[in-house]
């Protein structure tokens, strides 16, 4: 709770020193992007150099990750939380309409590959219905097709009003070491 009230923050700061004023009953909505599990921070970062109007947060519970990354444009802000909790917040915030958040990226996540571990991947979690309410477009990154046909078909169950594209993806220019 304490690092989302921390991105909570970091969010209002943002849009007030860009001057974005909230209406007669003090309230708004802001655009937020998120950047779930984002290692380094690197595609944080590229996501916010694309997006200069939009905050992105970067979120992942390795603090020694979130320290590699570099110089940071002034919307991008990497918070150290557990993917988990930070989802169920910020769902919180959408569902009062104070944040919409157009874009999701999940680039490249562990898939937890054995067996014994399928439980702990996002679309066979509890959580997959939170996550799949958070925003308008999710994009989902992985070299695992069977975890990206299983993201897919979840999806497309649990969310059958939903638009799901599953294509091949090579990046033109790179924007994570795992691309690269």
């Amino acid at each position: 709770r304490i690092a989302f009230a921390e991105a909570e923050k970091l969010v209002l700061n943002f849009y007030e020193s860009a001057g974005h004023e909230r209406d007669i009953a003090g309230h708004t909505t802001y655009k937020v992007i998120l950047d779930s599990g984002c290692g380094t921070g690197e595609s944080t970062l590229n996501i916010a150099i694309a997006n200069p109007d939009v905050p992105v947060i970067g979120i992942d519970k390795s603090a020694a990750r979130l320290t590699k990354a570099g110089a940071a444009p002034r919307n991008a802000f990497l918070v150290r939380e557990e993917l988990l909790d930070f989802w169920r917040l910020a769902l919180g915030k959408v569902k009062a309409g104070q944040w919409h958040i157009p874009y999701h990226a999940l680039y490249y996540p562990n898939p937890w590959p054995k067996q014994s571990e399928a439980t702990r991947r996002f679309h066979l979690h509890p959580i997959f219905p939170t996550l799949l309410q958070l925003g308008d477009t999710l994009e989902l990154r992985t070299n695992w097709e069977l975890y990206a046909r299983e993201f897919a078909e979840a999806a497309r169950i649990a969310a059958p009003h939903c638009t799901i594209a599953r294509e091949p993806f090579e990046p033109e220019r790179p924007i994570t070491a795992f691309e690269r």
